[in-house]
Protein backbone atom coordinates (compact mmCIF):
# COMPACT_ATOMS: atom_id res chain seq x y z
CA UNK A 1 0.00 0.00 0.00
CA UNK A 2 1.26 3.72 -1.16
CA UNK A 3 1.94 5.66 1.94
CA UNK A 4 -0.11 9.19 2.51
CA UNK A 5 2.91 11.18 2.29
CA UNK A 6 3.55 8.97 -1.41
CA UNK A 7 -0.14 9.48 -2.23
CA UNK A 8 0.08 13.33 -1.42
CA UNK A 9 3.55 13.13 -3.44
CA UNK A 10 1.84 11.39 -6.86
CA UNK A 11 -0.93 13.35 -5.85
CA UNK A 12 0.67 16.65 -6.13
CA UNK A 13 2.58 16.06 -9.10
CA UNK A 14 -0.54 15.06 -11.09
CA UNK A 15 -1.76 18.33 -10.70
CA UNK A 16 1.30 19.98 -11.17
CA UNK A 17 1.08 18.45 -14.30
CA UNK A 18 -2.54 19.56 -14.97
CA UNK A 19 -4.53 16.37 -14.39
CA UNK A 20 -7.68 17.41 -13.27
CA UNK A 21 -8.68 13.74 -12.06
CA UNK A 22 -6.07 14.28 -9.75
CA UNK A 23 -7.42 17.60 -8.37
CA UNK A 24 -10.65 15.73 -8.11
CA UNK A 25 -9.12 13.24 -5.75
CA UNK A 26 -7.18 15.43 -3.88
CA UNK A 27 -10.91 16.91 -3.57
CA UNK A 28 -12.96 14.07 -2.67
CA UNK A 29 -9.77 12.99 0.04
CA UNK A 30 -10.26 16.46 1.42
CA UNK A 31 -13.10 18.11 0.93
CA UNK A 32 -15.04 17.06 4.07
CA UNK A 33 -11.72 18.57 6.23
CA UNK A 34 -11.56 22.02 4.09
CA UNK A 35 -15.25 22.87 4.58
CA UNK A 36 -15.72 21.55 7.83
CA UNK A 37 -13.10 23.88 9.37
CA UNK A 38 -14.70 27.17 6.98
CA UNK A 39 -17.79 26.22 8.36
CA UNK A 40 -16.72 26.73 11.88
CA UNK A 41 -14.39 29.79 11.54
CA UNK A 42 -17.07 31.40 9.48
CA UNK A 43 -20.28 29.47 11.13
CA UNK A 44 -22.04 30.23 7.62
CA UNK A 45 -23.06 27.85 5.32
CA UNK A 46 -22.24 29.72 2.09
CA UNK A 47 -19.51 31.18 2.92
CA UNK A 48 -17.62 27.62 3.58
CA UNK A 49 -18.63 26.95 0.20
CA UNK A 50 -17.16 29.56 -1.03
CA UNK A 51 -14.13 29.00 1.12
CA UNK A 52 -13.66 25.77 0.15
CA UNK A 53 -13.56 26.05 -3.79
CA UNK A 54 -11.03 29.47 -2.93
CA UNK A 55 -8.91 26.70 -1.51
CA UNK A 56 -8.97 23.91 -4.50
CA UNK A 57 -8.90 26.72 -7.00
CA UNK A 58 -5.65 28.14 -5.14
CA UNK A 59 -4.26 24.43 -5.01
CA UNK A 60 -4.97 24.18 -9.30
CA UNK A 61 -3.69 27.98 -9.78
CA UNK A 62 -0.66 27.28 -7.81
CA UNK A 63 0.47 23.79 -6.83
CA UNK A 64 4.33 24.26 -6.34
CA UNK A 65 3.44 26.37 -3.87
CA UNK A 66 2.91 23.10 -1.79
CA UNK A 67 6.00 22.01 0.70
CA UNK A 68 5.47 18.50 1.44
CA UNK A 69 8.96 18.58 3.06
CA UNK A 70 7.13 20.78 5.46
CA UNK A 71 3.85 18.78 6.33
CA UNK A 72 1.05 16.49 4.53
CA UNK A 73 -1.27 17.67 1.99
CA UNK A 74 -4.14 17.30 4.19
CA UNK A 75 -2.37 20.20 7.09
CA UNK A 76 -1.41 22.29 3.64
CA UNK A 77 -5.15 22.70 3.02
CA UNK A 78 -6.44 23.13 6.03
CA UNK A 79 -3.79 25.72 6.97
CA UNK A 80 -5.03 27.63 3.96
CA UNK A 81 -9.11 26.80 4.58
CA UNK A 82 -8.35 27.95 7.94
CA UNK A 83 -6.85 31.38 6.67
CA UNK A 84 -9.47 31.68 3.84
CA UNK A 85 -12.21 31.55 6.64
CA UNK A 86 -10.49 34.18 8.85
CA UNK A 87 -9.99 36.55 6.00
CA UNK A 88 -13.65 36.03 5.11
CA UNK A 89 -14.63 36.73 8.66
CA UNK A 90 -12.95 39.50 8.71
CA UNK A 91 -13.93 41.51 5.63
CA UNK A 92 -17.38 40.59 6.39
CA UNK A 93 -16.92 42.42 9.76
CA UNK A 94 -15.66 45.63 8.08
CA UNK A 95 -18.26 45.91 5.69
CA UNK A 96 -20.72 45.70 8.44
CA UNK A 97 -19.12 47.93 10.82
CA UNK A 98 -18.66 50.66 7.30
CA UNK A 99 -22.78 50.07 7.24
CA UNK A 100 -23.16 50.54 10.75
CA UNK A 101 -20.66 53.72 10.70
CA UNK A 102 -22.43 55.41 7.88
CA UNK A 103 -25.86 54.75 8.82
CA UNK A 104 -27.04 53.06 5.95
CA UNK A 105 -29.97 50.73 5.92
CA UNK A 106 -28.89 46.99 5.79
CA UNK A 107 -31.70 45.11 4.46
CA UNK A 108 -34.17 47.68 3.54
CA UNK A 109 -32.54 49.00 0.08
CA UNK A 110 -29.10 46.67 -0.02
CA UNK A 111 -25.69 47.21 -1.34
CA UNK A 112 -26.75 48.30 -4.76
CA UNK A 113 -29.17 50.76 -3.75
CA UNK A 114 -26.32 52.66 -1.52
CA UNK A 115 -23.73 52.70 -4.07
CA UNK A 116 -26.01 53.24 -7.08
CA UNK A 117 -27.24 56.75 -4.41
CA UNK A 118 -23.98 57.51 -3.66
CA UNK A 119 -22.58 57.58 -7.32
CA UNK A 120 -25.28 59.52 -8.29
CA UNK A 121 -24.47 62.33 -5.88
CA UNK A 122 -22.62 65.61 -7.57
CA UNK A 123 -18.72 65.53 -6.23
CA UNK A 124 -17.12 69.15 -7.78
CA UNK A 125 -18.94 69.04 -10.61
CA UNK A 126 -18.08 65.44 -12.08
CA UNK A 127 -20.23 62.48 -11.22
CA UNK A 128 -18.71 59.09 -9.99
CA UNK A 129 -20.09 57.37 -13.33
CA UNK A 130 -18.22 59.92 -15.48
CA UNK A 131 -15.05 59.22 -13.67
CA UNK A 132 -15.88 55.91 -13.66
CA UNK A 133 -15.67 56.50 -17.10
CA UNK A 134 -11.90 57.16 -17.13
CA UNK A 135 -11.00 53.69 -15.71
CA UNK A 136 -9.74 50.65 -17.88
CA UNK A 137 -12.59 48.30 -18.88
CA UNK A 138 -11.12 45.65 -16.84
CA UNK A 139 -10.91 47.87 -13.68
CA UNK A 140 -14.01 49.47 -14.70
CA UNK A 141 -16.00 46.35 -14.73
CA UNK A 142 -14.19 44.73 -11.44
CA UNK A 143 -15.38 47.44 -9.95
CA UNK A 144 -19.02 47.57 -11.04
CA UNK A 145 -19.11 43.59 -10.04
CA UNK A 146 -17.56 44.95 -6.43
CA UNK A 147 -18.93 47.87 -5.32
CA UNK A 148 -22.57 48.15 -7.56
CA UNK A 149 -23.00 44.38 -6.99
CA UNK A 150 -21.68 43.65 -3.46
CA UNK A 151 -19.13 40.22 -4.57
CA UNK A 152 -16.20 39.84 -2.19
CA UNK A 153 -12.85 39.77 -4.39
CA UNK A 154 -12.79 35.96 -4.35
CA UNK A 155 -16.51 36.30 -6.05
CA UNK A 156 -15.23 39.08 -8.65
CA UNK A 157 -12.30 36.99 -9.90
CA UNK A 158 -15.02 34.35 -10.57
CA UNK A 159 -16.82 36.14 -12.09
CA UNK A 160 -14.46 37.16 -14.08
CA UNK A 161 -12.37 34.65 -15.03
CA UNK A 162 -9.11 35.49 -13.35
CA UNK A 163 -6.80 34.96 -10.23
CA UNK A 164 -7.85 36.48 -7.29
CA UNK A 165 -4.57 38.17 -6.99
CA UNK A 166 -5.60 39.88 -10.14
CA UNK A 167 -9.02 40.86 -8.77
CA UNK A 168 -7.33 42.42 -6.15
CA UNK A 169 -4.74 44.21 -7.84
CA UNK A 170 -7.60 45.60 -10.34
CA UNK A 171 -9.51 47.23 -7.28
CA UNK A 172 -6.59 48.58 -5.78
CA UNK A 173 -5.68 50.65 -9.22
CA UNK A 174 -9.03 51.14 -9.63
CA UNK A 175 -9.52 52.90 -6.35
CA UNK A 176 -5.77 54.78 -6.77
CA UNK A 177 -6.83 55.98 -10.01
CA UNK A 178 -10.28 57.05 -8.71
CA UNK A 179 -8.83 58.96 -5.77
CA UNK A 180 -6.71 60.87 -8.13
CA UNK A 181 -9.44 61.82 -9.97
CA UNK A 182 -12.18 62.82 -7.97
CA UNK A 183 -12.23 65.98 -5.80
CA UNK A 184 -11.19 65.97 -2.02
CA UNK A 185 -14.56 65.27 -0.86
CA UNK A 186 -15.17 62.54 -3.56
CA UNK A 187 -11.62 60.89 -2.26
CA UNK A 188 -12.36 61.19 1.88
CA UNK A 189 -15.86 58.87 1.00
CA UNK A 190 -14.02 56.45 -0.36
CA UNK A 191 -10.71 56.30 1.80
Amino acid sequence: MVGSSDRDALLLARVRAGDDAALAAVYDEHAGLVYGLARRVTRDEELARDVTQEVFAYLWEKPDRVDLTRGALRGYLAVLAHRRAVDEVRRHAARARAEAASGAPEDEDGPEARVVAAAARDWGGRRVSEVLGALPAEQREAVRLAYYRGLTQAQVAKALGIPEGTAKYRLRAALARLRTLLTDEAREAIS
